[in-house]
């Protein structure tokens, strides 16, 4: 019997695979409980900033291969550049079967548009300082490893994770205000193109919250991120919700797989698949 919860989009954001903060088990797990029939990967899906060949675990490999699978089986999916796999906004337009490479996309939902982009358009550090923007991602990936360590000795005592990148955001008030400033530019352009839900990722913050102005109401989305929120945004029968794996549970989790393929081996097969695809 199938047991996979059927849902009419899924958007994901923000997973950095390639990176020791990705939370790449629970992710498949999540994937393989639930059927979209559509899915957009909005940025910074595979983490090119900090792609390191050495750190390639099998658990990540798996990821792709399994979106490699869905995209095989001719599954709707968008993937929507961010900054850390900005080098695939040189493939925006790319398409094979129903997988497309943009760097936004606007949909239908409903009778009511849905406007997705990453959303580090908005960022300044990235406009004018990349390279701080780079030094930046470098000190939170050594945060989060931290973190997981952290996490990793709560978990034996039998506490609760804790959240350090959390911490920080929360208690540094350019931080917040930055966050704030992020979700009113991007609902005024949402307002201006006559939009009704502006979708994006970026930020690693998720959020659904509604702005009203001038008797129109426009519905702000986060994905959040699979480093430290896990979370997603899923739509169905018409309503927007956020999934939040459950954290407590992440340091003990094993994702059952039938095969202990090498990451090398793992490659190859998605080779094949892809050659399939394009005869």
């Amino acid at each position: 019997m199938d047991t996979t919860r059927k849902i009419d989009l899924l958007v994901l954001s923000d997973v950095h695979l390639g990176t020791y903060g990705c939370q790449a088990k629970p992710l498949l797990k999540y994937l393989k409980s639930i059927d979209p029939k559509k899915i957009i990967l909005n940025g910074d899906i595979i983490d090119i900033w900090q792609f390191n060949k050495r750190y390639w675990p099998k658990s990540h490999m798996r990821v792709v291969k399994y979106i490699l699978t869905q995209i095989q089986q001719g599954k709707e999916i968008y993937y929507l550049t961010g900054n850390h796999d900005e080098m695939f906004r040189k493939f925006a337009g790319f398409q094979i079967n129903n997988f497309k490479i943009l760097n936004k996309k606007v949909l239908d939902l409903d009778g009511k548009k849905a406007w997705f982009f990453h959303g580090d358009v908005f960022d300044v550090t990235m406009q004018y300082s990349k390279w701080l923007a780079r030094l930046g991602a470098i000190g939170y990936d050594a945060l989060i490893l931290i973190n997981s360590a952290l996490n990793f000795i709560l978990s034996k005592l039998g506490r609760p994770r804790y959240s350090l990148s959390k911490k920080v955001k929360n208690n540094v008030k350019g931080a917040v205000k930055f966050i704030n400033k992020f979700e009113e530019i991007a609902v005024e352009i949402a307002r201006e193109r006559n939009y009704n839900y502006v979708v994006c990722g970026h930020i690693h913050q998720p959020a659904i919250k509604k702005y009203a102005h001038k008797n129109k109401n426009i519905l702000y989305l986060n994905s959040g991120d699979w480093i430290e929120n896990l979370t997603a945004l899923e739509y169905h029968n018409k309503e927007w919700k956020i999934y939040q794996h459950d954290l407590n549970q992440v340091e003990e989790e094993l994702v059952q797989d039938n095969t202990d393929l090498s990451p090398k081996e793992l490659f190859q097969q998605m080779m094949n698949e892809f050659k399939i695809m394009e005869n």
